[in-house]
């Protein structure tokens, strides 16, 4: 995750693994909470599947303060970049 991080990407993990299985190659996301990212919170995904219909799930993150300004800033180096 650290390497992950580093480059912007927020990785995330199941709270539930079974909700796993609710995603399916044509479904879509929406990631909810992005905008008020805060260490260790939980957020909620939004699977829009081709039918029309919708699950939702909750999924752990675990970004520090850092981290979280890393993936605003799109990556570390970006962010590095910007300040100099």
């Amino acid at each position: 995750q650290s390497n992950l991080k580093k480059q912007g990407v927020l990785p995330l993990t199941f709270v539930n693994p079974a909700d796993y299985d609710k995603i399916q190659e044509t479904d879509r996301l929406t990631i909810k909470g992005l905008a008020d990212l805060a260490p260790d919170q939980d957020l909620e995904v939004v699977i829009h599947h081709e039918d029309g219909s919708e699950d939702s799930i909750q999924v752990a993150q675990t970004l520090n303060e850092e981290q979280i300004e890393w993936f605003k800033a799109g990556s570390a180096l970006n962010l590095l970049r910007a300040q100099n």
